[in-house]
């Protein structure tokens, strides 16, 4: 196991540089949560690169958002990568009764973390292999997870 490491960050470019790191960590799981996924780059050419290395081993994402819209008109990268890998990746749209939870948070196999304390700010922090770090957000995940619906579904015509 390597050393612990606790980054704090609070610009988009510094988000995003810890967002890749745990990605890069990922092996088995990636459990994702964030209003619509627009700050997590899911379509440009690296995080493509990352997930499909990820997926091609076996790995499984879950992504839950409130609103897939963006995603559906920003990321055809990710769309591909949906279609590509359907039977590992799902996605669910939350219930109206939970929109108003609104961090944001990427957790690669219970071990690492990246996450914004809130979606509309870019303040947050990156925990690799720092278990406590995980725990309540790995625990807020399940609960939005169980209760949010089927979404995001990749048609025939791959939109």
């Amino acid at each position: 196991m390597a050393d612990p490491v606790l980054q704090r960050f609070d610009t988009r470019a510094s988000f995003q540089e810890q967002l890749r790191a745990v990605l890069a960590r990922a092996r088995a799981t990636l459990d994702m949560f964030d209003p619509d996924f627009s700050m997590f780059m899911l379509s440009t050419s690296d995080i493509d690169a990352l997930l499909r290395a990820f997926l091609r081993q076996g790995g499984r994402m879950r992504l839950a958002m409130h609103d897939a819209a963006w995603l559906e008109r920003e990321a055809p990268r990710f769309l591909r990568l949906q279609r590509d890998y359907s039977d590992r990746i799902e996605c669910r749209v939350t219930p109206r009764s939970l929109r108003e939870l609104s961090d944001s948070f990427c957790i690669a196999d219970q071990r690492h973390i990246a996450r914004r304390f809130h979606s509309g700010h870019l303040r947050g922090a990156a925990a690799f292999d720092i278990p406590q770090e995980i725990e309540v957000p790995g625990e807020r995940f399940t609960a939005i997870w169980r209760e949010s619906l089927p979404g995001l579904h990749v048609s025939t015509t791959g939109l």
